[in-house]
């Protein structure tokens, strides 16, 4: 009986073992920092009133300019001789003594006197030039290619009225095409009759500006234009032009843009003209 108890456990059929249990993680969820929360009234007041003490600090230093680059030489003389007197009242002697605590403030006080002084003194001989919009030296121009449609006349002149109206613009010369299509504003005047002057566009195109605007299809904009040698290229323009916009017209033409005042076009100008210019390219070569 043991043996036959004995061979029943050992030939029993093997049991399956069962896997071990997986834990599964639970779902990450999406962190969220905690929103700061929204300014109080308090804040929005003090914020408010900090910006308007600010803007009447700029305000009055601009309207006293003069006075406050004067302020450093009047606060250094009132130091030095406040130095020369409190020496003279208190009765030590004229030579500074290196062993003496009050001849050491003394020297210290006049070194920053001075410095005072020479620090005024360099405010009010440097100063910025004003920068202000000039008359051109021209005559009226208002010249029109007869072959471009009045609808592309008509974009055209909206471009120009738009540019005088929001902008120091005066002059404005457009070649596309290989012609000069439109020529409106204050043109130079020949010395021969004072009319003004023609624009070759065939000489126009092969300078060295409209190349690189061309090449580059990026805005080229010469903010001070009697710094750049390029100005020869451009005889048909007032001669005291201040500014100019060089704005490719998708890869046909060019519009030539001239200002009156130095630095006078604006990031947003030069981006709206930028927008005008690829609203002409669409109109032009449809026409």
């Amino acid at each position: 009986m043991e043996l036959s108890l004995l061979r029943s456990r050992i030939f029993a059929p093997l049991r399956p073992v069962s896997s071990p249990c997986h834990f599964r993680r639970p779902p990450s969820r999406a962190f969220f920092p905690p929103q700061p929360p929204p300014p109080s009234q308090e804040d929005m007041g003090c914020s408010r009133a900090m910006r308007t003490r600010q803007e009447w600090v700029g305000d009055w230093v601009r309207s006293n300019d003069t006075l406050v680059r004067g302020l450093p030489i009047f606060i250094g003389g009132v130091s030095l001789l406040a130095v020369l007197l409190n020496r003279a009242v208190s009765g030590i002697a004229a030579v500074s003594d290196a062993s003496s605590s009050q001849s050491r403030a003394d020297i210290l006080t006049l070194a920053l006197s001075v410095t005072d002084i020479l620090a005024g003194l360099v405010w009010l001989s440097i100063r910025p030039k004003s920068i202000s919009p000039v008359v051109p030296r021209g005559v009226d121009c208002k010249r029109v290619d007869p072959d471009v449609s009045t609808s592309a006349l008509h974009e055209l002149l909206w471009a120009w009225d738009s540019l005088m109206a929001a902008t120091c613009c005066k002059s404005l010369v457009v070649v596309y095409g290989g012609n000069c299509i439109l020529q409106i504003g204050v043109a130079a005047s020949t010395p021969e009759d004072g009319k003004a002057v023609n624009v070759d566009a065939q000489k126009f195109i092969q300078g060295s500006l409209y190349t690189s605007a061309i090449e580059s299809k990026k805005q080229s904009y010469l903010a001070n234009l009697a710094l750049y040698p390029g100005r020869t290229e451009l005889p048909f323009l007032p001669a005291n032009t201040q500014a100019l916009i060089l704005q490719p017209i998708g890869d046909k033409g060019i519009a030539v843009i001239g200002g009156d005042t130095i630095r006078g076009f604006t990031n947003l100008d030069q981006a709206w003209i930028a927008m005008i210019a690829d609203k002409l390219d669409a109109t032009l070569s449809k026409s």
